[in-house]
């Protein structure tokens, strides 16, 4: 029996608290014995990067699985057993998913009259890279974690996924299959975080090109010292 932990990064806002729910619904009836932890960094704006380093930080052996799943998306359990099988001895962080599907406001709404996700209204989300990730803590910080400097929304899953690609030589391993996104109310992409956030993609994307300046990057000064500090790191 698979056994693992799913870290939930979570703030309560009224938009999303049915998402929540759906959320840990699926995993309590799918997966009973998984270990359900809701993060919250305790930041003033949400940080979700911050909130996935410390849900992986909880898990004191650095080979059993984590799952970070957002707390609005569902995966499919065969690719999610999948994701977790393989992730227990591999080098690279698994998603669960070759199609992301964003239900919006009208096929969260069927889900929650009954419908079967599969069946529901949504809008296929190319180049998607967010959701679901499994990994292994030995995994996740030998590439540095998430840079905790992406603070609000925006670009922190993007340049994960450069940094994944650069440090480790390979991007994230998909499993086919798809993840189901809930609605909720969205963050406005502007302001001068979302800004800030933009700039520090473009450093990721200059990164790109060798590792050694990736690591350097990754392992800032300025990001938290959970990634800097982490075993392999």
């Amino acid at each position: 029996m698979l056994v693992f932990t799913v870290v939930l990064p979570w703030r309560p806002q009224p938009s999303r608290l049915a998402a929540f729910d759906r959320v840990v619904d699926w995993y309590r009836r799918e997966f009973p014995d998984a270990r359900i932890v809701p993060v919250d960094s305790g930041d003033e704006v949400f940080n979700l990067s911050r909130c996935r380093n410390l849900g992986v930080g909880l898990v004191e052996d650095v080979r059993s699985v984590v799952v970070l799943n957002d707390a609005d998306t569902i995966p499919e359990r065969g690719p999610l057993l999948e994701a977790v099988a393989a992730a227990a001895d591999s080098p690279l962080v698994h998603l669960p998913y070759t199609e992301y599907h964003w239900l919006g406001a009208e096929g969260s709404a069927q889900f929650a009259e009954g419908t079967p996700l599969r069946e529901c209204v949504s809008e296929l989300v190319h180049g998607a890279c967010s959701g679901v990730y499994v990994t292994t803590p030995e995994t996740w910080w030998s590439h540095g974690g998430q840079d905790e400097r992406f603070a609000g929304w925006g670009y922190e899953d993007a340049a994960w996924s450069v940094a994944h690609e650069t440090l480790l030589g390979a991007p994230p391993a998909r499993h086919a299959g798809r993840v189901f996104a809930l609605h909720h109310v969205p963050q406005p992409r502007s302001g001068s975080q979302y800004e800030a956030n933009a700039g520090l993609m473009d450093l990721y994307r200059r990164a790109a090109v060798d590792a050694v300046l990736m690591r350097q990057l990754v392992m800032a000064p300025e990001t938290a010292s959970n990634a800097r500090s982490a075993p392999g790191a």
